[in-house]
Formats: structure tokens, sequence, C-alpha cells
């Protein structure tokens, strides 16, 4: 696993705590990996998902440490999303 992936999914538990959203995201990061999220458990995978965010390393490291939110990743083009756009819009919520 590389470090990258391991920073961001460290920042995604501690952002989740002991939240759980129905339904599952994974944040595809470019020329790195996937981060899939799936009730409590956040790990590396590329598992299909209801809702997919893609975008680079310095968007989603933006987006977990607080720096900037996804909806302005969005607004910007710096952030796609395929899928529900209901799960992607809970997760906001908790990234926020």
């Amino acid at each position: 696993m590389k470090e990258e992936i391991q920073r961001a999914i460290a920042s995604l538990k501690e952002k989740m705590e002991d939240q759980e959203i129905d339904g599952s995201i994974k944040f595809e990061i470019e020329d790195i990996g996937s981060i899939v999220i799936i009730g409590k458990d956040v790990k590396e995978s590329e598992e299909n998902t209801d809702c997919t965010l893609r975008g680079d390393l310095e968007t989603f490291m933006d987006i977990f440490n607080g720096d900037t939110s996804s909806t302005s990743a969005f607004m910007s083009g710096k952030l796609k999303i395929d899928g529900s756009m209901g799960t992607a819009m809970q997760y906001n919520a908790i990234l926020s």
C-alpha cells in the first residue's frame, strides 16, 4: 500500500469517527489507487460502490485535510462523481 493511500485512510478514519452512512463510496485517486468506505470500514480497494469520486491526490488531500470542500472541488471540475449523488452528499457532510 502506498504511503499516500495510508495517510488518506488515516485521515478518513479520523473524520468518520464512529459515523456510518447507508451506501458505499470509493475515492479513486489518479495514478495512486482507490479507497473504499463501506459502513465503518475504510480500506484500500477497487471494489464496486454506490458512488465513486475521481480526482488527483492533491484534490483529495485538500478535501481530507479540510482545506477545501468536495462541493468546491466538484464545482471547479477537480472532482468527478459517478453513481449516487445522495450517497456523495451524505459523505460530504462528514468530510466538511
